[in-house]
Order: C-alpha cells, then sequence, then structure tokens
C-alpha cells in the first residue's frame, strides 16, 4: 500500500467534543464498538447489493459478501474489514470528519455530566464509528468505492485528538477496513475467544456472515462465527427474545431495548414478511421533518432501500422495522413504490399492525404504555387528522390529563372518562390552553366543578388542531367548555329558582349598558350562570375559531381572523352586583372595562395593551 497527496483536517468542533469524551470517559460497555463496527459493514453490504441490481460490474466479481475480523497480537491491532460499497474521497470526509451524518451535535446537547460515562446513548445519535476511540488510541481506515480503480482508494487516521489526516491509497479490493491500535488496558480486545463472543452475542442475527481469522499449522484460515441468516426468514418459534432485541438494536442503531414488536408472515394474494419495533425511547430528530424516516425494504431477501416511508404514516415515523415483499419487482424505484397498489396494501397492512401492536400494549402493560405515550404521544395525534380510516383506533390510544385524574400526567384514556361519565351526560367536555396550570385553573371549569363532571384537560400546541378533526366518538360529540353552547346553557340553569330569575331581570339594563359602551369589541353581551367564583368569562360560538387556533396559526406565521367574543357575566358576583349599582358613569365605564381585560387576559394569557389594564386597575384600587 502507498500513500500519497496526504493532509491534515481538523474535526468539526462537535467532533472533537464526542472524542474527547470517547476517550477519557469510562464506559461500562466497551464492546458495543465491535457491533457498531459489524453493524457498519452489513449497511454497507446492503448498499453495494442494491446498487449493483442496475450496475451488476460493482461487484468486481466477488459477489459473495461478507465481514472478516482478524487479530495482530504483536501489533497489538484489531482489523474490521468488508467488501461492501466503500467510500470515495468526498465520502470519507462527509462521514468521517463532521457531523452532517452522525447527529453527534444533537449526542452533546442532549448529555450533561452526569451522564457522559452513559454509553447508552453513543447508539441513540447513530456516531456508531467514533465509538472505536473507546478502546482504540489510534484509527486507521483504508476504503475503495465499488467501481473505483485500485490507485483511488483513500486512507484516513486520527489518534481522536481534534484532527485526521486522509491520503490517496492503493487498496486491490473494493470495501473499508477498519484498523483499531487497541489500548494497553483494553488488550483483552486481541484475545481471540473475547472478540468472538461479542461476534455471537450482537452479530448472530445479521444476514452477512462475519468470519473470523484463525491459524493452524501455520496455515490462515477463515471461520464463520455468527448464523448469517437473516432473523426474519427464521420461524417465530425459533427466534429468542434476545435475538428479537438485538436485531432491533442493529437495524435501529439504538443502544435501549424495544416496547415491543410484531413478526409477522402473510401468505396467499400478496406474500410478504415484515418484522416492525416500537422502539422505548424517541430519536434526536424526531421533531425534523426533512428527516427521512421508514422502514428497510427488502424484495426477496434482497436489500432494495433504508427509510422506505411509502410503507408508514408519517404519524407512525418512530415505528422501526422492515418488510420483505415477494411481490415487488428487484428492480423496484421509488416511482413504481409511490403508485403501485401492492405497496398501499402493505402501508395499510403494516399501520394497522402497528395500532394493535400498541392496543395490546396498553392493554398489557400500562406503565410500559405510559413510557411510550411519554415519548411519542405528539406524534400519535398527528393521526387523528391524517388517518381517517384508523381514527377510531387512534382515539382510544390518546392518552389525556384531566380534572378527575389531579395532574398534568397524561393518563385518562377516552374509554376511561366514557366508563366515569353519568348516564345524563351526552357529551365528552374537553378545554384547550396555553399550559395545563392555565387549563386546571380556567374559570370556564367552575360549573363541572360544581356539578362534579370530568373535563380533559388539554395543553399541547398541537391539541387544538386536533380537536378539529375530533368531532365524535362511540355516539359521543366532543365539546369545548370555553364555547358557548345551548347544552351547557341548560346545564347551568337547571338549578335557577324564581328568585334568580326576577335578579336577572332586574340587571337586564346593566346587561345593555355594557353592550352598548363594548359596541364593536364583542359579539354580545349576556348574563351567565356557568360561573361560580369568577365575575366574567369571554366564549366563542360554536361555529367560530377558538383562541387556541387562532394562536397556532399566529405562530406558524399565518393571518388569523380576529376572534369575537361573547362576554359573559355572573349575576350573582358581588362585584357585578357592586358595578351594576354604581351612578357614576365614568367609574361604571372603568369598571366594564377591567371586568373585559380581566376576562380576556384569562382567556388568551395576553392583553394588546397590559399598561392600560394595570393603570385602569391602580386607578380604581385608588378610588376604593
Amino acid at each position: 500500500m502507498s500513500t500519497q497527496n496526504s493532509e491534515t483536517r481538523g474535526f468539526q468542533s462537535e467532533v472533537k467534543q464526542l472524542l474527547h469524551l470517547m476517550i477519557h470517559s469510562l464506559y461500562s460497555n466497551k464492546e458495543i464498538f465491535l457491533r457498531e463496527l459489524i453493524s457498519n459493514a452489513s449497511d454497507a453490504a446492503d448498499k453495494l447489493r442494491f446498487k449493483a441490481l442496475e450496475t451488476p460490474a460493482l461487484y468486481e466479481n466477488d459477489a459473495d459478501l461478507g465481514v472478516r475480523v482478524s487479530i495482530n497480537k504483536e501489533q497489538g491491532t484489531l482489523i474490521i474489514a468488508d467488501n461492501g460499497i466503500g467510500m470515495t474521497r468526498d465520502e470519507v470526509i462527509e462521514n468521517l470528519g463532521t457531523i452532517a451524518k452522525s447527529g453527534t451535535k444533537s449526542f452533546l446537547d442532549s448529555i450533561g455530566s452526569d451522564q457522559a460515562k452513559d454509553s447508552q446513548l453513543i447508539g441513540q445519535f447513530g456516531v456508531g464509528f467514533y465509538s472505536s476511540f473507546i478502546v482504540a488510541d489510534k484509527v486507521t481506515v483504508i476504503t475503495r468505492a465499488a467501481g473505483c480503480e485500485a490507485d483511488q482508494a483513500v486512507m484516513w487516521e486520527s489518534a481522536g485528538e481534534g484532527e485526521y489526516t486522509i491520503s490517496d491509497a492503493h487498496k486491490k479490493q473494493r470495501g473499508t477496513e477498519i484498523i483499531l491500535h487497541i489500548r494497553e488496558e483494553d488488550k483483552e480486545f486481541l484475545d481471540e475467544w473475547r472478540v468472538r463472543s461479542v461476534i455471537s452475542k450482537y452479530s448472530d442475527h445479521i444476514s452477512l456472515s462475519v468470519e473470523i481469522q484463525t491459524q493452524e499449522n501455520d496455515e490462515i484460515k477463515w471461520e464463520k462465527v455468527n448464523k448469517a441468516q437473516a432473523l426474519w426468514t427464521r420461524s417465530k418459534s425459533e427466534i429468542s427474545d434476545e435475538e428479537y432485541k438485538e436485531f432491533y438494536k442493529h437495524i435501529a442503531h439504538d443502544f435501549e431495548d424495544p416496547l415491543s414488536w410484531s413478526h409477522n408472515r402473510v401468505e396467499g394474494k400478496q406474500e410478504y414478511t415484515s418484522l416492525l419495533y416500537i422502539p422505548a425511547k424517541a430519536p434526536w430528530d424526531l421533531w425534523n421533518r426533512d428527516h427521512q424516516h421508514g422502514l428497510k425494504l427488502y424484495v426477496q431477501r434482497v436489500f432494495i432501500m433504508d427509510e422506505a416511508q411509502q410503507f408508514m404514516p408519517n404519524y407512525l415515523r418512530f415505528v422501526k422495522g422492515l418488510i420483505d415483499s415477494n411481490d415487488l419487482p428487484l428492480n423496484v424505484s421509488r416511482e413504481i413504490l409511490q403508485d403501485s397498489k401492492i405497496t398501499q396494501n402493505l402501508r395499510n397492512a403494516c399501520t394497522k399492525r402497528v395500532l394493535q401492536m400498541l392496543d395490546k400494549l396498553a392493554k398489557d402493560n400500562k406503565e410500559q404504555y405510559q413510557q411510550f405515550w411519554n415519548e411519542f404521544g405528539l406524534v400519535l395525534k398527528e393521526g387523528t387528522g391524517e388517518d381517517f380510516a384508523n381514527k377510531d383506533a387512534i382515539v382510544k390510544l390518546l392518552r389525556f390529563a384531566s380534572t378527575q385524574a389531579g395532574s398534568d400526567a397524561q393518563t385518562v384514556s377516552i374509554e376511561d372518562y366514557l366508563a366515569r361519565m353519568p348516564e345524563t351526560q351526552d357529551k365528552i367536555y374537553y378545554i384547550t390552553a396555553d399550559s395545563y396550570v392555565a387549563a386546571k385553573n380556567s374559570p370556564h371549569l367552575e360549573l363541572f366543578r360544581k356539578k362534579g363532571l370530568e373535563v380533559l384537560l388539554l395543553s399541547d400546541r398541537i391539541d387544538e388542531w386536533m380537536m378539529g378533526h375530533l368531532a365524535e366518538f362511540e355516539g359521543k360529540q366532543f365539546l369545548s367548555v370555553s364555547k358557548a353552547d345551548e347544552s351547557l346553557e341548560k346545564l347551568a340553569d337547571n338549578e335557577e329558582n324564581e328568585q334568580q330569575k326576577e335578579a336577572d331581570k332586574a340587571l337586564q339594563p346593566f346587561i345593555e349598558k355594557v353592550s352598548s359602551y363594548l359596541g364593536e369589541q364583542v359579539k354580545a353581551v349576556k348574563l351567565t350562570h356557568r360561573l361560580t367564583d369568577t365575575p366574567a368569562v369571554v366564549t366563542t360560538e360554536a361555529d367560530q375559531m377558538t383562541t387556541q387556533m387562532a394562536k397556532l396559526l399566529a405562530s406558524a406565521g399565518q393571518k388569523a381572523p380576529e376572534v369575537k367574543y361573547t362576554f359573559e357575566i355572573n349575576p350573582e358576583h358581588a362585584l357585578v352586583k357592586h358595578v351594576a349599582a354604581l351612578q357614576d358613569e365614568t367609574v361604571t365605564q372603568q369598571w366594564i372595562d377591567l371586568l373585559f381585560e380581566q376576562a380576556l387576559l384569562a382567556e388568551k394569557g395576553t392583553l394588546a395593551d397590559p399598561h392600560a389594564f394595570i393603570q385602569r386597575m391602580n386607578q380604581l384600587l385608588l378610588s376604593h
């Protein structure tokens, strides 16, 4: 091997931080580096198989793909070599010198000093290659991309001290060879038995053959260590839970066990195998809408593509796994996937399978389902507007905070709520607000506390959008308690006696005065018995845009129509009676403004002119 055209480059600052963390922190599970490197080699083989479907010459008369692991105790090196797709010089710089492909920056942002020793976080951010530096004080990578000449190979080398050297090299065989110069304290990984045990533990399930170098009577041999049979092609009865978990970690590059999985083989009109996993933790880029997501696609056990989005709706983008179809052509393109009826059928089947998995998890293990909800609940809520066919199944999986639960934990299901409803209640009551505290303390809830009726408390930003897609469930309509609704008026008025009716009648001139004074600022002014401790609230009509929806549009940079409120006044409140009895017209108007602004503040959380509100309040306080 000869090298030339050498240059030394600095890592991105985030990679420097990561390397420092790898080298100077102690990890409880150092062996994971080997698993990551073999997993990367498996990916490289998959990519070559896919590209060779169109360009068979990329195999270079060597279609027997595999990984070879060799140990050189004299030189203190462990070598992992594959004959996969390989890398060009630009790809080496992009993949090994920057965070463009790794998510390292988010990894570093996520860990504090207390977590710095936790290797479980490495895989969550796809920084597996850098785990080499857990055991190596120098790493050398020699790689040649399939289809390139032998003298177009590249050598990358770094001691993990903030910079790396890259140069031209000569390599006869395509693929990538990683040479780890093992640290003195980690010489256990130069022991053949130790390396064998790690490969058997982590890489038994991958379809790529992993061989280790042995020597007998000065003759070098290669011995296969793993089963090298695609796990999903085996019978479920032959696969242990541990094998399922390890396979998940391989395809998801995750270090945590999955919460649940489903392995399903379908025969008949369509033949396919799916293996779907629900992760335990949300990935760092879950909310990056531009990030690719989806299942690994195989056709007749041949890898076709990563992250095939066509087989899983966007609201289930957290699902990991694969689908292996016998019905799609081997030369499948993204255009075929988008237009294919087969693809749509597979998507529908996989979606139903995932929803069934979640339903089973919710019924069989509430604690684990709550863990899932805390991680992925916000994403699942998107399904109410994206997947009409499965809306009822999604609604059953939703969890809410409520006035009955007594905390901000979202633990109440719709079915829980329905089971607690009085027989006379015919609607599902809810309220949306900026926060749980704002929802819990809303004056709109006063009537419901008095009546002992449960209200769902919604405070996530997506909730108002979600409720716009939920009209009813099992014959019960959803109703926002901040709306002006005839059924709520009846609920409030059913205890009204003759004395109250007379008092209300006496206040009608005051209501007319308020209406005349506020004019176009309000849609209407009326008395209400929905309140107990609050003098007044504002409400919107059933067919009108809500406050939360207007806020949502504004935060998205869209112009929302002005919300005109109905101003509802509590005739039994002492402050209302006091203001109605005032003779001074100027003071009365100041009090009307104050009551209206108080109601707006409770509803919106903000005022157009808070300074004027404070001045008005101070002036009225001083006058009393």
